[in-house]
Parts: structure tokens; C-alpha cells; sequence
């Protein structure tokens, strides 16, 4: 019998999982809204395209469902394997759309309208958009390793197995993008609203 969407929330996935294939709708509910968000924003975070991430999004918690009835509790844990088929879906995505421009006229913030706080909208925005660039530049695994770590806040351990390379591999990735990244962004500290170049953040 199903139960309700409150008492389910201190399922752990696999348990969530297994009810689910069992026919608990709500389980499914319940999983929908504990993993939709992290892996819509995983992957935007790797496409830079929202529409693209929300199809990402729903084909890997498709996948999920497929393979609800086989799932062998123990050897994975859902998140993982989560994020392991969203980042083979966008890694096919982005090989498909390399031709294509990185930014258009539509992806540029809306200029504010005036009202108290609009330039701080804005400068939220240009720094978003400048770490979103910055992101895009580096080679796919390294850009796949950062988001993972520094704004998933997801361990080595967990990247590793997503990946499916080792821990130093992710390390290494890890290392090698931050200062990518950082190089990227350190001459656009001034116009980011981070004072002059030599100033504190």
C-alpha cells in the first residue's frame, strides 16, 4: 500500500527505489523531488542550456524508472548512478552540438529596470554568466570533475565512480580546472564588482 509523501521522506533512495517498483506512485514522487533539482542543475551547469538540462534532466529520471524492477540494492547508490547517466547523456549532447555557438543574444541578462537593487541583479548575473563561460572553456572531464566537486559538493570517492576513473584522475582534473578557471577569470575581477585586480575579493 502506498504511503504518504511525508513518511517517505526518511527513505533512504534505494528504498524509495524499490517501492517505487513495486507500484508506489508516490515513491516516485518522492524521488522526482529529492533528485529532479540536483540533476536539472548538474547538468545545466555542463550544457549552459536550460531547455537542454530539463531534457537531460527527464531522460535520466526515465532511465531511473526503466530500471527501478531490476536494481540491485548495495551496488550503487542512486545519486551515483544518476549523475553517471547524466553526464554520459550530456557528454553525447555536447559532442552533437559543438558546431553550434557557445552564447546567443537570448542567453544575455535582461537589462534592469531601475528599481532599487537592479545593478546588483546585474553584477549576480556577470558573474554568474562569466563562471558559466569560464566552465564552458575547459575540456569536457575537467568541467565534469569542478561542477561535480565545487558546486555538487560531491567527494572524490563519488566523482571517481561517476566518471569512471580513478581518485587521483579526479584530483588531478580537479586541480587542473580550478586553475583554469581561475586564470580565466582573473583578469575580470574589476568589471566583476571585485574592486582592482590586486584588491580583496
Amino acid at each position: 500500500m502506498p504511503m504518504p509523501l511525508d513518511d517517505l521522506s526518511d527513505l533512504d533512495d534505494a528504498a524509495l527505489l524499490a517501492r517505487y517498483a513495486t507500484g508506489d506512485r508516490m515513491a516516485a514522487r518522492a524521488l522526482t523531488l529529492r533528485f529532479t533539482p540536483r540533476v536539472l542543475g548538474y547538468a545545466a551547469r555542463l550544457l549552459g542550456d536550460r531547455a537542454e538540462a530539463e531534457d537531460v534532466a527527464q531522460e535520466a529520471m526515465l532511465r531511473l524508472w526503466r530500471i527501478a524492477p531490476d536494481w540491485r540494492s548495495g551496488e550503487a547508490q542512486v545519486a551515483t548512478w544518476l549523475y553517471r547517466v547524466v553526464t554520459n547523456l550530456v557528454t553525447d549532447r555536447a559532442r552533437m552540438r559543438r558546431r553550434r555557438p557557445a552564447t546567443s543574444l537570448e542567453d544575455a541578462p535582461e537589462i534592469g529596470d531601475g528599481q532599487p537593487g537592479a545593478e546588483m541583479r546585474l553584477m549576480a548575473a556577470d558573474r554568474l554568466a562569466a563562471l558559466d563561460a569560464a566552465l564552458a572553456c575547459l575540456p569536457d572531464r575537467q568541467r565534469q570533475a569542478v561542477v561535480l566537486r565545487h558546486i555538487e559538493g560531491l567527494a572524490n570517492p563519488e566523482i571517481a565512480e561517476i566518471l569512471g576513473i580513478g581518485v587521483e584522475a579526479v584530483e588531478s582534473l580537479t586541480a587542473r580546472g580550478k586553475r583554469a578557471l581561475a586564470a580565466a577569470l582573473a583578469g575580470r575581477r574589476a568589471d566583476l564588482g571585485y574592486g582592482d585586480a590586486g584588491g580583496a575579493a
